[in-house]
């Protein structure tokens, strides 16, 4: 039985698809609902002595810190009280590490299916690296186009 959720969000177009299935599943199943955006730390931010300054961080972070209040805003026009988490680090260790701090029953992500395969590889794919790090079940929303 799933009796707690994890949209891992972004606020692109492909993680508000994945919302919109987040609040269909925890209306069907009433689960306690989770949401984590992730400042990331992208290697193209990184300087040549290998580290980020204060100020991009701070950014990264604020950039965050706004879709994850727009998801819960979303959820909450939707009529569910989510729980909202920010982290800082790499997507799939920070919502692994979520999962085995929350003991959440299904992770759901969106999926962009348009990258081209140089994207994919420098970039990665969240939904891919997270069905193989994941303790449990994860759902991949898609966008209807």
């Amino acid at each position: 039985m799933i009796q707690k959720i994890l949209l891992a969000y972004n606020g692109s177009r492909e993680g508000k698809a994945a919302l919109v299935s987040c609040a269909e599943i925890a209306a069907f199943t009433n689960a306690e609902t989770h949401l984590l955006a992730v400042a990331g730390m992208p290697s193209s931010m990184f300087l040549t002595e290998g580290f980020l300054p204060e100020e991009l961080m701070e950014d990264e972070k604020k950039r965050a810190q706004e879709v994850l209040d727009e998801g819960i805003a979303q959820l909450k026009q939707r009529g569910f009280n989510a729980i909202g988490h920010l982290a800082v680090g790499e997507p799939v260790e920070e919502i692994v590490r979520l999962v085995t701090d929350l003991d959440i029953d299904l992770v759901i992500v969106g999926h962009q299916r348009k990258l081209s395969l140089a994207a994919r590889w420098w970039r990665g794919s969240v939904g891919k690296s997270l069905l193989d790090a994941s303790p449990c079940s994860v759902l991949i929303a898609m966008r209807k186009d």
